[in-house]
């Protein structure tokens, strides 16, 4: 379908769609609104002669390379593009030797941008530090790690760090319409129903750059490009799913009690359904934790922490590689023995001081810090555990009013068995059994 490609249609190896449609300048950018706003680095950036160095720093396809193409074709910047993954320091200095050449001979300034730069090591690294201290190039570095783990203290204390945030659906959806009616895309020749349209934004999870590659492939095998078109060109089939809806909500609720009952397979199903419906890998991460201290707690302390990093690595890599954490945390939730008696126990003890049971905190409890408090009498009376045997003392800690109520009471299932015991023992101490 040569002619879906315009101009490039004439050439032999055409532009792909992603490339074609990349923005020209900054108010052609999708996304990222909060980089974009008057008086933001990078609005002075492209207003300002003056060279400046940035590392941007965010998910796949959320605009980094764009960013950097776009500062370089406002400014009139030569644009050299260098890529971590097959560049080495021979090819770091040629290119700043030649961008000081340039500036030299005709006082025009350079782009260098370094693609996944996180992939450079020290050395690398450490080449790229005269050209910005000196200010021989305008330095953009992109990365989808953290920085500050995988860039050297020098190059980045003396660049500044914009994070990019992965594209909303709306950002998608615009990114894709745009591209079937812009001359430079598919101007219109091609038709996109709008059921095909929310299958191409769910399989995009906030990459617009797949987005567009899936249109593309999808464009080359119709004209009326419908989800079976769009199925038949990526090779997923289109999960039913709205976000907003009754999917949305009966899934994860199928989700959340398959790890309640332990069924690790249909756990994963609905956690595999739920990613490749392009369901926020972060809410899944909030649940799994939430999950950890509700239906497992202390039967298996360990399950909150590995919820937890799954929850931070989700955050940190994105998805596709972040489902492999949240698969991690979803089978040891599942597998992990059940407890529901830490959500009982804030349960019971919020219900009663809703009901008023409040009551004065004792006096041998209460700050003895201040000036003054001596005089009131707080903290007389008050026996430090510490200088008794086993780090157990008897005196009253809870008010008058709730002194015999018993809020947490352990199960017997996996880790819980030995705090059930321990906990017995020690509250019958405490209260003088």
């Amino acid at each position: 379908m040569d002619s879906l490609f315009d101009s490039a249609a004439e050439e032999a190896t055409p532009q792909p769609l992603a490339v074609r449609m990349r923005p020209r300048t900054l108010d052609e950018v999708i996304g990222q609104r909060h980089l974009l706003g008057s008086g933001t680095p990078l609005r002075r950036l492209v207003e300002s002669e003056a060279p400046m160095s940035l590392f941007l720093w965010g998910p796949p396809g959320t605009g980094k390379t764009t960013l950097a193409y776009v500062v370089s074709n406002v400014t009139k910047r030569r644009f050299v593009e260098i890529s971590a993954v097959s560049a080495g320091v021979k090819d770091v200095r040629a290119a700043i030797d030649n961008a000081r050449r340039e500036l030299g001979m005709s006082g025009r300034q350079t782009v260098l941008f370094v693609d996944e730069v996180h992939r450079f090591n020290k050395a690398q690294q450490d080449a790229l530090l005269p050209a910005v201290e000196n200010r021989w190039v305008t330095f953009i570095g992109a990365t989808t790690e953290n920085p500050f783990f995988s860039v050297i203290s020098p190059l980045l204390s003396r660049s500044l760090l914009l994070t990019l945030e992965s594209l909303s659906d709306d950002d998608v959806r615009a990114v894709l319409k745009r591209a079937v009616a812009d001359p430079r895309g598919l101007a219109e020749r091609a038709t996109l129903a709008p059921e095909a349209l929310e299958h191409l934004v769910r399989l995009a999870g906030g990459d617009a750059r797949r987005s567009l590659t899936y249109l593309e492939a999808a464009a080359l095998l119709a004209d009326d490009i419908t989800v079976e078109v769009v199925e038949k060109a990526v090779d997923k089939a289109a999960v039913r799913y709205d976000r907003q809806g009754d999917q949305h909500y009966d899934v994860i609720s199928a989700f959340i009690k398959s790890m309640r009952g332990s069924d690790a397979d249909a756990a994963l199903h609905y956690l595999a359904r739920m990613i490749e419906a392009g369901e926020d890998p972060r809410f899944i991460a909030r649940r799994i934790v939430i999950f950890a201290s509700e239906d497992v707690g202390m039967a298996d302390p360990t399950c909150l922490q590995t919820a937890v990093a799954a929850a931070q690595a989700v955050q940190l890599i994105g998805l596709p590689e972040g489902q492999i954490t949240l698969a991690h945390a979803v089978i040891h939730c599942a597998m992990a023995p059940k407890s529901n008696a830490v959500v009982k126990a804030i349960g019971a003890a919020v219900g009663d001081v809703r009901r008023g049971l409040i009551g004065q905190v004792p006096g041998h409890l209460r700050d003895a810090h201040y000036p003054g408090a001596a005089k009131l009498g707080h903290g007389d009376g008050y026996k430090y555990p510490h200088d008794f045997d086993h780090g157990l003392v008897r005196q009253e800690y809870a008010p008058e009013q709730v002194r015999d109520k018993r809020y947490y009471e352990p199960t017997r299932h996996g880790a819980e068995a030995p705090v059930a015991e321990r906990w017995a023992k020690i509250r019958d101490f405490l209260r003088g059994s």
